[in-house]
């Protein structure tokens, strides 16, 4: 199993429109960015996105253009799935499987796209191309927010999307001794929003968690470059 950062930013990205700050200017002068967060789950050569983000046209040219197999999304923000309509006339329509109320939320937006959707409660595994796929809810308010757990090969990955540090219980067990986990940290560690977690409160929680490794993801313009355990776009895990 292979898996590819296909971007580490929020729903503004880094480097931010018309923005001149330290983190902002580094990215213009160095050629970086963060593309919106989006992960490449490839087994076997097929292949599962988790989120679709609106760079997702850029995003699969610069991964060689694979063939998407299936869809998974975490919740209905913008930033995590606008970008489906990149598969308009690019390729047979993927799958799409996500908690109920998200399904219910996006399918309306893409229902002239959509073919086949299969809404999945949160907690209740399912299997797609030999990757055993679990939908953990999280603390994202006011929206309805997953987590994925991905399981294949002895092998488990487990992937936060936007949360604060006060999961579930039940999601907490899940992600307890993960290989990799992805967990979303936002802001530095001297910010705090009621919505998402910084980067001590990600840091801790994957240690809390027991995780094997860990890469922040969702990261602001506001986060310095550099900082251990960040992901970076493009970034790719082989097992």
């Amino acid at each position: 199993m292979q898996i590819v950062l296909l971007g580490t930013g929020d729903a503004i990205g880094t480097p931010r429109i018309g923005c001149s700050c330290t983190q902002c200017t580094h990215a213009h002068e160095h050629g970086l960015q963060r593309l919106r967060t989006s992960l490449l789950v490839e087994r076997q050569g097929r292949h599962i996105l988790i989120d679709s983000g609106p760079d997702l046209r850029q995003q699969l040219l610069a991964a060689g253009s694979p063939h998407i197999d299936a869809v998974l999304w975490t919740h209905g923000h913008y930033d995590h799935f606008m970008g489906f309509a990149e598969f308009y006339r690019v390729q047979d329509v993927p799958d799409v499987y996500a908690p109920l109320p998200v399904m219910d939320y996006c399918g309306r937006i893409f229902q002239f796209l959509l073919r086949d959707r299969h809404p999945v409660r949160a907690y209740c595994p399912f299997t797609l191309f030999g990757v055993e796929c679990t939908f953990l809810t999280v603390d994202h308010p006011p929206t309805y927010t997953c987590g994925v757990l991905l399981e294949a090969d002895g092998v488990r990955i487990g992937y936060t999307s936007d949360t604060t540090l006060r999961l579930p219980e039940e999601t907490s067990k899940h992600l307890e001794g993960t290989d990799l986990l992805f967990v979303d940290a936002l802001l530095p560690s001297h910010l705090h929003v009621p919505k998402h977690m910084n980067y001590k409160e990600a840091c801790d929680l994957a240690r809390t968690l027991g995780a094997g490794d860990f890469r922040c993801v969702h990261q602001s313009h506001h986060l310095p470059w550099g900082l251990p355990h960040l992901g970076c776009d493009g970034e790719t895990f082989t097992f």
